[in-house]
C-alpha cells in the first residue's frame, strides 16, 4: 500500500506544470534609457529594451505593445508593438503559404528581432503620439502576448514602466518689480483754474457786480483762500493768461486778452496781499481752440463745417465771415449766445510748494489732497498695506491719477495689476510705453501671460540687450513652458 502511495506522487511531480515557478518573459526584458517627452502637441516615447537575458523557445514569439493608461479615467493608447520571434517561428512566417500555426504579421522589419538566445540583443524603440492631457498623470505599461507556448499562461501581467507619464503642467514664475520712485527733494505743484468774467464791451475793468462776477470771484476767493491757509504749502507764483472770444478783429481782441489780464492780475494783489513780481501775465487773444473742441462736443447739426472752417482757414478775421454765410448767421448767433461767453475768460495757474510728509501723515493726506504728496512718500504708503491686497493697489491707482504722465507710476500701477491677475489692464498701460526700456520685461510678461508668445519673446529679448536679468530669467521660464505644455 505504501508503494502505491509513493508511486503516485512521483507520477504528480512529472505530470503537473511548474505553474508556481513560472518565468514570465516580461521579468527577462530590460529597459534601458527610457526616454518621455512633450515637443509642442506631440508626446514622444523611446527606449532601448535589453533582451540579452530573454531565453526564447524557438517555436515562440513574443508580441510587446507598450500601452498607456490613465489612472484616473478609461483613457488609455496603445502603442506600435515589437516583436521578439524564435528562430524556428521565423521559418514559418518566412513561408509563402498558409499553414498551421501560421501568424500573419504586419508590423515594420525594424520592429521585428529574431532571438538568439544567450547573444546581446536589443530594440531600440521609439513611437509617438497626439499628446493629450490626460497623458500627464498615466502609467506606461508593457504588455506582452506570447504565441506558440503551449505551457505559458494566457495572459502575462502587465510590467509597469513608470507611473507617471509626464510632469505636471509647468507653471512659469516671472520676475518683475516694483520701481521705488526717487525722493523729490522739492515738491513743486500747480493747478490750474478758469475765471468766467464779464467785461463792458471793449472795455478790461474788472467791476465785481457786472452781470455774474460777484458769483466767480467768489469761487477764486474760495481757491485762493484755501491754497493760502493750507500750513502744508506754500504758494510760489501765478501764471494768469488771458483769453478773447472769436468776434471782432484778431487784433483788438489780442489787446482785449491782456489788458484783462493784467486787469485780474491787478485785483488779486490788492484783494489777497500778492506781491506783482509773483505774477507772470500772458494773452493769447482769441481762444479758437477752445471753440473747435466745445463744437466738436455739442450736438449742431454742422459742426463739421465749423471745424474744417477754423482748420482751413487761416485769417482769423475771415473765419467770422465763413461762419456766417453758413445758414446766413443762424448758427453764428447759436455761437455768440452759447458757446463765446465761456471763451471769455482767464486761466490762472497757482504755482506751489508741499512740505515733506512722514508715512502716518501721507496715509491721511493721500485720501483728500493726493497732490500734496511724492510718488516716493505714495510708495511706502502703499506697503503698510499686504501687497496683495485692495489696499495695496488702490494706492498705486491713485498716484497714477496723480501723475498720469509719470513713466514710474505707469510701470508700477501696470505691476500691480499684474499681481491682481488684471493682464489686460497692465497690458493696455504698458502698450503706450513700448520705446520705454523700463517696460520691456514687462511688457514680456503680459504677453506671455496673455499666451502671446511670440510677441514675449521680442520684449524679452529687447530687455535682456538692455541688461535686463529678470528678463533673461523670464525667457527661460518661456522657453521651458513652451516645451512641457
Amino acid at each position: 500500500m505504501n508503494k502505491i502511495i509513493y508511486i503516485v506522487i512521483a507520477l504528480m511531480t512529472i505530470t503537473l506544470p511548474d505553474v508556481f515557478g513560472q518565468e514570465y518573459y516580461n521579468d527577462q526584458l530590460t529597459i534601458e534609457k527610457l526616454n518621455i517627452s512633450k515637443e509642442g502637441d506631440v508626446t514622444n516615447i523611446s527606449m532601448d529594451v535589453n533582451l540579452n537575458n530573454l531565453k526564447l523557445n524557438k517555436n515562440e514569439m513574443l508580441i510587446v505593445t507598450p500601452v498607456i493608461l490613465s489612472k484616473e479615467t478609461e483613457d488609455a493608447k496603445e502603442l506600435e508593438p515589437f516583436t521578439v520571434i524564435g528562430k524556428l517561428r521565423n521559418k514559418v512566417l518566412q513561408r509563402s503559404y498558409n499553414s498551421i500555426g501560421k501568424v500573419v504579421l504586419n508590423f515594420p522589419e525594424n520592429s521585428k528581432v529574431i532571438r538568439k538566445n544567450g547573444t546581446d540583443q536589443s530594440i531600440q524603440y521609439a513611437s509617438s503620439l497626439p499628446f493629450d492631457e490626460w497623458q500627464r498623470d498615466a502609467q506606461l505599461v508593457l504588455r506582452t502576448e506570447v504565441i506558440g507556448c503551449a505551457d505559458c499562461l494566457d495572459n502575462e501581467p502587465d510590467m509597469l514602466l513608470t507611473d507617471r507619464l509626464l510632469p505636471e503642467r509647468f507653471v512659469p514664475e516671472y520676475s518683475y518689480t516694483y520701481i521705488v520712485p526717487d525722493v523729490e527733494e522739492v515738491k513743486q505743484r500747480s493747478e490750474t483754474y478758469s475765471a468766467y468774467l464779464n467785461y463792458m464791451v471793449g472795455r478790461w475793468n474788472l467791476l465785481r457786480e457786472y452781470k455774474n462776477n460777484a458769483t466767480e470771484l467768489k469761487k477764486v476767493e474760495d481757491i485762493i483762500m484755501e491754497l493760502k491757509n493750507n500750513p502744508d504749502l506754500t504758494i510760489s507764483d501765478f501764471t494768469i493768461t488771458g483769453y478773447a472770444s472769436p468776434e471782432g478783429s484778431s487784433q483788438s481782441n489780442l489787446l482785449l486778452s491782456q489788458r484783462r489780464a493784467e486787469s485780474f492780475a491787478k485785483f488779486l494783489e490788492t484783494k489777497y496781499e500778492y506781491d506783482v513780481s509773483q505774477f507772470t501775465i500772458k494773452w493769447a487773444g482769441e481762444d479758437w481752440n477752445g471753440l473747435k473742441e466745445a463744437v466738436a462736443a455739442s450736438g449742431l447739426a454742422n459742426k463739421n463745417d465749423i471745424i474744417e472752417i477754423i482748420n482751413t482757414v487761416s485769417d482769423q478775421d475771415a473765419r467770422d465771415g465763413r461762419i456766417i454765410a453758413l445758414d446766413n448767421g443762424v448758427t453764428y448767433k447759436r455761437l455768440l449766445n452759447d458757446f463765446y461767453p465761456q471763451l471769455r475768460r482767464n486761466d490762472y495757474n497757482i504755482a506751489f510748494v508741499s512740505r515733506p510728509f512722514n508715512v502716518k501723515e501721507a496715509s491721511e493726506i493721500i485720501k483728500t489732497s493726493p497732490n500734496l504728496l511724492s510718488l516716493n512718500e505714495m510708495f511706502h504708503v502703499a506697503n503698510t498695506f499686504p501687497a496683495d491686497s485692495e489696499e495695496f493697489r488702490e494706492v498705486f491707482v491713485i498716484a497714477v491719477n496723480t501723475f498720469p504722465e509719470s513713466e514710474t507710476a505707469n510701470i508700477n500701477v501696470a505691476v500691480a495689476e499684474l499681481n491682481n491677475n488684471n493682464i489686460d489692464a497692465a497690458l493696455s498701460r504698458l502698450e503706450k510705453m513700448k520705446d520705454n526700456p523700463a517696460a520691456w520685461n514687462l511688457l514680456g510678461v503680459c504677453y506671455a501671460q496673455k499666451g502671446m508668445n511670440e510677441q514675449a519673446v521680442i520684449y524679452f529679448n529687447r530687455a535682456i540687450d538692455n541688461g535686463d536679468e529678470a528678463a533673461s530669467g523670464n525667457l527661460k521660464q518661456l522657453e521651458r513652458y513652451i516645451k512641457n505644455n
